[in-house]
């Protein structure tokens, strides 16, 4: 079964916390100005007790980042830069700083972006010495005519932007690299380690009802040189289309590949399903059909949205009408009004 989170629909069979602020009708919804809501998610899989807070609190910051850029009039497609940048600097997710090492003891990085308005996507994959990769994917987007760039020739295409280069040693922490060592141990279990993994994305939509993704990640640990995951991937990794949603992907990267997660999510909802339906569908036909286990971010084009996982735990944050919600654990909700979390902000919480 798929552990419930929360969603913005009264979902009575699974006794979730629901709000009930996105029941109108489609048609009442587009016929107005939309709320503009976000979603983020840090990585489903198994979060340590002594990483609980770090987590916590880089979702939430990330959320409210994001929606500071749509109620100042910002495009989703900002929005889900802004957050996905903020976690991407936060050394508790697999994602830029903090990102997991290959067999080499390197960082390579993934990363996607997409624009529900006109289905526009850029992505990068084993991409190197760069803090923020979903930077270079938003490039990638809007100055070529292409969808994907990997290692080299994203490299090269960074110096064209004039994206500054950073040393690798300064994306890695001191986790990834003791999680590194233990892994290249003869008697180490490396997936043991995967499951502890924070691929870090983001969805939104803005106040004129356009959806977007972003995903961005550091991969498996200990993985091939060269390796790339579901996250670069459109439909995978992520997806966004403004006549259904956006959603953003983590979890078990070939088996998101193998069911193309993110596309599938959209699908169920182009059938008529919530965004938690949706979800909890897609998550169990993956569980059930290749035996991946993952979590999922999904917003519709009413701003419905889900925040589900079949993992033990997935760290999200979502904000809406000025109201923060934020958790990790199945059932876990935290509510507080966006001012009030601002203030803790402030103080360093």
């Amino acid at each position: 079964m798929t552990n419930p989170v929360i969603c913005s629909t009264k979902d009575v069979s699974s006794n979730l916390f629901c709000s009930q602020e996105a029941m109108s009708s489609n048609n009442n919804v587009l016929a107005a100005r939309m709320k503009p809501v976000i979603v983020v998610h840090g990585g489903a899989g198994r979060i340590f007790k002594e990483r609980e807070e770090g987590c916590r609190a880089g979702v939430v910051r990330a959320a409210l980042r994001g929606y500071g850029v749509l109620k100042q009039g910002g495009s989703a497609v900002d929005a889900v830069e802004e957050a996905v940048r903020s976690m991407e600097d936060d050394p508790h997710f697999n994602a830029g700083c903090g990102s997991v090492l290959n067999e080499k003891g390197e960082v390579e990085m993934d990363a996607i972006i997409m624009d529900g308005k006109n289905l526009d996507s850029g992505a990068v994959s084993a991409v190197k010495c760069i803090a923020n990769p979903i930077k270079l994917a938003r490039l990638v987007m809007e100055k070529t005519k292409h969808m994907l760039l990997t290692d080299h020739g994203a490299h090269l295409f960074a110096q064209a932007m004039g994206i500054p280069e950073v040393p690798g040693e300064k994306l890695i922490t001191e986790r990834s690299r003791e999680r590194w060592k233990k892994n290249l141990e003869p008697d180490s279990n490396p997936e043991e380690f995967q499951k502890d993994l924070g691929t870090v994305g983001a969805v939104a939509i803005d106040s004129e009802g356009n959806v977007a993704c972003a995903t961005s990640t550091g991969g498996l640990s200990n993985k091939l040189i060269g390796r790339v995951g579901d996250t670069a991937c459109i439909g995978s990794g992520g997806y966004a289309d403004n006549h259904f949603g956006a959603t953003s992907t983590t979890g078990h990267g070939e088996s998101i590949m193998k069911v193309v997660l993110a596309r599938l999510i959209l699908y169920h909802m182009e059938q008529g399903m919530s965004p938690e339906v949706a979800a909890d569908t897609a998550l169990d036909y993956m569980k059930t059909r290749v035996g991946g286990l993952g979590g999922v971010i999904v917003v519709n084009k009413a701003g419905e949205w889900a925040a589900r996982f079949s993992t033990r735990q997935m760290s999200w944050a979502t904000v809406e009408d000025d109201n923060l919600h934020y958790g990790i654990y199945a059932g876990e909700k935290h509510t507080k009004p966006v001012d009030e979390a601002l203030a803790s902000e402030r103080e360093g919480l």
